[in-house]
């Protein structure tokens, strides 16, 4: 590829993963796959291994995303909430154990990891000075965050008041478990108004809440999973230091997997990927961590990542269905949106009976008719989307589909919107 070549798709990826970046981490409100993002930014992380020159430091692969919202007081973090580095296969993971293994032998360190599923929720800072709950904070850019300390009061499973007064910060995830999640959606269709896009995104949207009267009203949980700071840790193994963190009556990551090499770690992320079903939250993969604390300490970090520790990514799950029927839902403001009900179908971890099909013009894209064969596709908790339709399987009783003009509802004209590609009721 030529430089010039190379400069253009630098340039529109960063654009795009900027944009989509905001629409997670700063709106709360995803427009695409985590796995299409990830596949995003590693075409822009090889780009820029092949081409350095054009790596700069507000590049989306230097930096983590997420900005402080607008209302909240900023909190410096005394140590940086980084994000992890992904991988997406054993051959990587093997890369990983080969220069981890390399750094020990030359540091006369043993090598021992722990496996954890990566919970998919929101990140966050809990303070505490003698045994008491003093702040809470987003992640942020990892650098500075959202002083949220009220909202989190609310969740009952953030300690108040350890069981020991030790002055420490822990980092854990805020998340909706996956039966919370499917009951708040709903309770949101009840009502009328938008469904949630996934849990995570329902969390980080009822935590940043300028109200905690919201955040009070949602099903928010937390897992711990690590230490941030801690002037009097007594323990060199991560693992240890959990189960410290379980006695002092934090709710603490109940997935961790001690492994002694990668072979068992590679069994354990198996295991994970397997019983992922099983789980009453949603992961977004494995984490694979270092135990020994003061080896963390000589491998270190780069300015967004630990070198101590990355992620491994599960493939997203797809599975065939019926298209049982397309219905029409309308919202609060009218707008008319198509809604695919299917055969109740398993996938990764919940069972899925319907889901958005967006517009027209969506359905148009896939072709679909009402009797199809489809395949929906997830990645973690994400509501699942039509991807395509199984067309050998037709057998000629399909039947297509047409917008309403009229309100399913209420009778009033319903009009296409051309500017959204969508339908509205004309109310007079």
């Amino acid at each position: 590829m030529e430089f010039e070549d190379a400069k253009k798709q630098v340039e529109t990826l960063r654009e795009k993963l900027e944009y989509y970046a905001k629409k997670y981490y700063d709106d709360d409100k995803p427009e695409i796959t985590d796995y299409e993002y990830d596949m995003m930014m590693n075409r822009l992380k090889a780009l820029e291994k092949e081409y350095p020159e054009l790596i700069t430091k507000d590049s989306l692969t230097q930096k983590v995303g997420g900005h402080v919202k607008e209302g909240f007081k900023e909190v410096v973090h005394e140590v940086p909430l980084q994000s992890l580095q992904d991988i997406f296969s054993f051959d990587e993971l093997q890369e990983f154990d080969d220069r981890i293994t390399k750094a020990a032998k030359e540091e006369n360190e043993e090598v021992r990891y722990v496996v954890e599923t990566k919970i998919d929720g929101l990140s966050m800072a809990l303070e505490y000075v003698d045994g008491i709950f003093v702040r809470g904070a987003t992640r942020g850019n990892g650098l500075i965050g959202e002083d949220v300390t009220d909202n989190l009061r609310t969740i009952k499973s953030i300690p108040k008041v350890l069981k020991k007064p030790e002055t420490i910060i822990v980092r854990g995830e805020v998340f909706i478990g996956t039966k919370e999640f499917e009951k708040l959606n709903e309770e949101q269709e009840i009502l009328g108004k938008p469904l949630f896009a996934n849990a995570r995104n329902a969390a980080a949207g009822s935590v940043r809440q300028l109200n905690s009267k919201i955040t009070e009203s949602r099903p928010l949980d937390i897992y711990i999973f690590n230490v941030q700071k801690w002037d009097k840790n007594p323990f060199n193994s991560h693992y240890e230091q959990l189960k410290y963190l379980e006695e002092l009556g934090f709710n603490v990551n109940p997935v961790k997997i001690l492994c002694k090499n990668k072979e068992e770690v590679e069994k354990a992320i198996n295991k994970i990927g397997e019983e992922r079903e099983k789980l009453t939250f949603g992961i977004d993969g494995a984490v694979v961590k270092v135990d020994s604390l003061s080896f963390r300490e000589k491998l270190g970090q780069t300015a967004k990542t630990p070198r101590w520790a990355i992620a491994y990514k599960y493939p997203p799950e797809a599975k065939e269905t019926y298209l049982k029927d397309i219905i029409c839902q309308v919202g609060r403001t009218g707008a008319i949106t198509p809604m695919a009900i299917l055969e109740p179908v398993k996938v990764a971890g919940s069972t899925i009976s319907k889901t958005t099909l967006h517009n027209e013009d969506f359905i148009k894209e896939k072709d679909l008719k009402i009797g199809d064969t489809v395949v929906i596709q997830k990645q973690g908790d994400v509501i699942p989307e039509v991807i395509k339709v199984v067309k050998e399987k037709r057998t000629g009783k399909e039947r297509n589909f047409e917008m309403p003009k009229f309100c399913p509802v209420c009778g009033a004209p319903a009009v296409r919107e051309e500017r959204r590609s969508s339908y509205k009721v004309h109310w007079a």
